[in-house]
């Protein structure tokens, strides 16, 4: 049990589905990344710093870059609702593997 599984036991079932997704790939993009609770979210850390996490809300998940630049360098993700430092996406508007590839990579 780690603490990414402590804390997706409490998100609801609907959400908490997709973010098992993500982080199956998360997990499969960052082999050797450490899983952790940043800033009170489940992330990923490649030598002590983080480089990708999540959170649900009540009306959309997010991922999180942990960079300022990794949104802004992506056009493929303009016509997702985001903020400066996270990509907002839903259940009808999932990421796929290949758009969870492009952030990681």
């Amino acid at each position: 049990m780690t603490v990414i599984d402590d804390y997706l036991k409490k998100v609801p079932a609907g959400q908490r589905k997709l973010l098992e997704e993500l982080r199956k790939e998360m997990r499969r993009l960052l082999p050797d990344a450490d899983e952790a609770i940043s800033y009170g979210l489940p992330c990923f850390k490649v030598d002590g710093k983080g480089v990708a996490g999540f959170a649900p809300y009540k009306k959309h998940l997010s991922y999180f870059p942990f960079s300022g630049q990794t949104l802004k360098s992506l056009p493929e993700f303009k016509d997702f609702s985001q903020t400066q430092g996270a990509l907002h996406f839903t259940a009808q508007t999932p990421l796929t593997d290949e758009q969870v590839r492009l952030l990681i990579d």
